[in-house]
């Protein structure tokens, strides 16, 4: 059976933490009222993490140990998670316990009563950061916000609810260094938000340190703008216009006679090439930047809703329904007044179908009117 919800937790050296995060998470999803599964997938702990979650599989039925060879980092860990999860809404979130898991009920109800498809965990209080990694933080997103026009919550990490066709369009994508907490939102589906206090970390030390949050801001910056690349092209394009004005220059120079012998000719030699060589080098980033987005495989749209596909019973659960839909009481069907004593009745379209081609009683012919169908609104 195909459970209603599953919570993808990305594990790396936990051991100390995960008898903590057990105890709260077990009692809370138990009591939700719907089907479940937790997908803990082990990114090649070097740790007792695999053994524990050994042990508490066999006393969970409802959790999956997925275990990775090899440590494949963060964003990979949930990816493959993400591909592993069977539930109609997919949650995401650390072992640290840093996100309460006490939401997840609260993001389940937000996305069935609004009708979204991602409900992004916020956090209104980020008071247990350091004040160095609060307005980096704050930089690096508003750097993103500008060169990639991706508008990701700043205060959102990879805490998150999504749909089952969030799912499905992330696991279509074709990208390796994903990083989700850009990738979810550019794909601009319906989204919600809910706000909570980040806590400290419950046990174990932080697998973030600077060195790797800096690789995740170089893969977020390259994986989501081809700024870099316009930024050559425009120094390309910028460089040829000095080299254009250097050569006019030395024509003048050499007109006003301020100039020695075989001056001018090699400051116009040297600068053409380089205006050409610096527009060939625009050229080439701006097809370079053409091939990696095409290489990227973002599609350009999603489908909701497809009557032919709803019809038949083919759409799931979280699928965007039409909006605006008219419901049974909105639709009535009329039929004509009842004729008076002794007038002619005409007969209906279905009547003058199955008596076929019968002449009228009286001899003239009678037109059938058809049963009006009226839409209050």
């Amino acid at each position: 059976m195909v459970p209603e919800l599953s919570v993808v937790i990305p594990m790396y050296n936990e051991e100390e933490v995960l008898p903590l995060l057990v105890e709260r998470l077990r009692p809370l999803l138990d009591g939700m009222g719907t089907t479940y599964e937790v997908v803990a997938v082990d990114d090649g702990s070097k740790d007792l993490t695999a053994a524990l979650l050994q042990r508490y599989h066999r006393e969970w039925p409802q959790l999956r140990v997925v275990r990775l060879r090899a440590n494949a980092g963060h964003q990979a860990a949930i990816s493959a998670g993400l591909v592993s999860a069977l539930g109609d809404y997919v949650v995401t979130l650390d072992a640290d316990l840093q996100d309460p898991p006490e939401i997840i009920p609260q993001m389940l109800s937000a996305a069935k009563d609004d009708g979204v498809d991602v409900v992004y965990g916020v956090r209104n209080d980020r008071s247990t950061d350091t004040w160095f990694k609060r307005v980096s933080a704050q930089a690096f997103y508003r750097l993103i916000g500008l060169m990639s026009q991706t508008s990701a919550h700043a205060d959102a990490g990879d805490y998150r609810l999504m749909s089952r066709a969030t799912v499905d369009a992330i696991n279509s994508l074709p990208e390796h260094n994903r990083v989700l907490r850009f990738i979810v939102p550019a794909l601009n589906f319906p989204s919600d938000t809910v706000d909570y206090k980040r806590e400290e970390r419950a046990a174990g030390d932080s697998k973030y340190p600077l060195l790797k949050m800096v690789k995740l801001s170089l893969d977020s910056l390259t994986g989501f703008s081809t700024a870099p690349l316009r930024v050559a092209t425009f120094a390309g394009f910028v460089g040829a216009v000095l080299a254009v004005l250097l050569f006019l220059y030395t024509l003048v120079a050499r007109a006003q006679g301020h100039t020695v012998a075989g001056w001018t000719s090699t400051v116009a030699i040297v600068s053409g090439v380089g205006a050409v060589q610096l527009v060939c080098v625009g050229i080439l980033g701006e097809y370079i930047g053409r091939m990696y987005s095409h290489m990227q495989g973002r599609p350009t749209y999603f489908i909701a809703y497809d009557s032919l596909t709803a019809d038949s019973g083919a759409h799931g659960p979280t699928d965007t329904p039409l909006p605006a839909q008219p419901s049974e009481a909105h639709i009535h069907t009329s039929t004509p007044p009842a004729p008076a004593e002794g007038a002619a009745v005409a007969p209906t379209a279905s009547a003058a179908g199955t008596a076929g081609a019968a002449a009228p009683t009286n001899g003239a012919p009678q037109v059938a009117e058809p049963e009006r169908t009226q839409l209050r609104g």
